[in-house]
């Protein structure tokens, strides 16, 4: 099974928490439902599970998101 291509986020900002990333990604509409997800041990970050909605996370992290919709990987990176 080949996983997915990663998706690059931009952010404004040094870091992101994993919900708002997940958010503006468009994973999940608003905190319950990112809160939900991390609860259903679907989001791996840089390889590691996590359930955390407050991780922060930085340039270059991977979030590998296991969805109903199909796996997804998320590349936080720089809007500069």
């Amino acid at each position: 099974m080949t996983r997915p291509a990663l998706e690059p986020v931009p952010i404004a900002d040094a870091m992101i928490r994993l919900g708002q990333l997940l958010k503006l990604a468009g994973v999940a509409e608003d905190g319950a439902s990112a809160r939900l997800l991390l609860g259903e041990d679907a989001v791996r970050v840089n390889g590691e599970p996590e359930s955390r909605r407050g991780r922060q996370l930085v340039v270059g992290d991977e979030v590998d998101l296991d969805l109903p919709t199909g796996a997804r990987r998320l590349q936080v990176t720089s809007q500069s």
